[in-house]
C-alpha cells in the first residue's frame, strides 16, 4: 500500500513528538528530588491508577465501623505558612480489630496494606480531608492506635511523615512518643466528639524533619 507524501510527513511528526514526550517523560521523572530516606511501600501511593483525585476521600469500611473518624489538615510549604496545593497524600491503616484486611487480594500494596486506604490532593489551600474510622491496635501488643501518611510533592519522590496517634489512647506512652521525629510535624493528634464523630487535625509542613529535604 503506498502512503502519500503528507501522509508520511504527519507519520514522522507524530513519531518525533512521541519519542520527544517520551524522553521528556523519562527525564521528569529523573529530576524527581529523593528525600526521606529508605520508605518501604511509598511507592503504594501511586496505586490510584487513572482516578482523579479530589481533596476529600471516604476510606472503604466509614459507613460500617465505630468510631466514625473525620481528619482534616492544611499542608503548608517549608516555610510552615504558605499553603501547598495538589499535594497527594496516601492513608492507610488497621481495621478496628488492628488487622490490615486485605479481603483476600494479592498483589502489589494492597496485599499488605489492607483495603482501609486512600488518596486526596490538596485543594488551592492547602486542605485535606478524610472520612474514616478509629482503627485497632495490632492483636496482644500494646502498639498504640496509629494511622500511615505518605505524601508526594510534585518535585520529589514519595515519602512518608509521622503516623498519626491519638493522644487518649492508653497505649501512648513515654518511650513511643520518643520514637517520633515529627516529619511533617507533629502527628499525635487530640481527638474531639462532635456529634458523634471523633475529630482530629494533622497539619502538614512539606520537608520538616525530612532528611535530605
Amino acid at each position: 500500500m503506498s502512503m502519500n507524501f503528507n501522509t508520511f510527513s504527519k507519520s514522522i511528526v507524530l513519531i518525533t513528538c512521541f519519542i520527544s514526550f517520551s524522553c521528556q517523560s523519562q527525564n521528569s521523572n529523573n529530576q524527581l528530588r529523593e528525600v526521606g530516606g529508605r520508605c518501604e511501600g511509598c511507592e503504594a501511593l501511586y496505586e490510584y491508577g487513572d482516578e482523579k483525585l479530589n481533596s476529600v476521600d471516604t476510606i472503604p469500611g466509614f459507613e460500617t465501623f465505630e468510631p466514625k473518624l473525620k481528619i482534616t489538615g492544611t499542608v503548608y510549604q517549608k516555610d510552615g505558612v504558605t499553603p501547598a496545593k495538589n499535594i497527594v497524600i496516601y492513608l492507610y491503616q488497621t481495621n478496628p480489630d488492628g488487622i490490615y484486611d486485605n479481603q483476600g487480594a494479592k498483589g502489589k500494596w494492597l496485599s499488605r496494606h489492607g483495603i482501609h486506604r486512600g488518596w486526596v490532593k490538596t485543594d488551592d489551600s492547602g486542605q485535606y480531608t478524610f472520612f474514616t474510622f478509629r482503627p485497632g491496635s495490632y492483636p496482644n501488643t500494646i502498639t498504640p492506635q496509629h494511622i500511615h501518611l505518605t505524601v508526594k510533592e510534585p518535585n520529589t519522590i514519595p515519602y512518608y511523615i509521622d503516623d498519626i496517634l491519638f493522644t487518649d489512647d492508653p497505649n501512648l506512652n513515654d518511650e513511643h512518643k520518643s520514637n517520633f521525629t515529627k516529619r511533617g510535624g507533629n502527628g499525635i493528634a487530640t481527638p474531639i466528639n462532635r456529634n458523634g464523630m471523633i475529630h482530629i487535625e494533622r497539619n502538614i509542613t512539606l520537608g520538616l524533619n525530612i532528611p535530605n529535604y
